[in-house]
């Protein structure tokens, strides 16, 4: 039973289990709300299934693409309810939780996940489809580019995929994928978030210099 976090696009938490699906998922649509609503949705969510902390066995976080401020908020929140807990975290990509649901509702063949990356940008991430195990098989990205790039220049192919425009990234989805991979022996995501582009604040190459 896992905990599920993602806040690559709006805000979501879920607890889910591998033979009980998704048990409770709530969500924040506004994409500047992540910090003020993401721990009082981690504890709705498992006041509302009735789930004790001590009955997890993991928190699953969407690590991006994402835009830096509001990804951050939910990887952390999910790495400091881990520590606290000490129970494992895990991570996925956050396209490949859409791209789960897409296929677990039934659908199939090629996928484009596209998410607004702000700044008049877009990240996308192909998939050929699922595998024998309904997992997401992803064959291009996640990649960064201007809209009208996508379908031009960035994904080869373009016209051979069906396009998912997403808003919201589900956590329930994100977490019965991690439960997935989990079960098949396949790989989690690496620890770094998906930005695909540099921070806004940088740091200086040394101090300045006083006139």
């Amino acid at each position: 039973m896992l905990l599920a976090i993602d806040t690559s696009a709006g805000t979501s938490a879920a607890v889910v289990d591998r033979d009980r699906g998704s048990i409770v998922e709530l969500s924040e649509a506004d994409t500047r709300r992540h910090a003020e609503v993401i721990g009082e949705m981690i504890q709705l969510a498992l006041e509302r299934s009735g789930v004790a902390v001590a009955d997890l066995s993991g928190v699953a976080v969407g690590m991006g693409p994402g835009p830096f401020t509001g990804l951050r908020v939910g990887i952390a929140a999910a790495q400091t309810f881990a520590f606290g807990a000490a129970i494992p975290l895990v991570r996925v990509v956050s396209h490949d939780g859409i791209a789960w649901g897409h296929y677990a509702a039934g659908n199939s063949g090629p996928l484009l996940v596209v998410t607004d990356a702000r700044r008049r940008e877009v990240y996308w991430t192909a998939y050929s489809g699922a595998d024998a195990e309904g997992l997401p098989v992803r064959v291009q990205g996640p990649g960064l580019s201007k809209p009208e790039d996508v379908a031009s220049a960035a994904v080869d192919g373009y016209a051979g995929y069906s396009r998912l425009d997403a808003s919201e990234v589900s956590a329930a989805s994100i977490g019965l994928l991690a439960e997935g991979l989990y079960l098949h022996g396949r790989e989690f995501a690496g620890p770094e978030p998906l930005y695909l582009r540099s921070p806004d604040v940088t740091l200086s190459a040394g101090p300045k210099r006083v006139s």
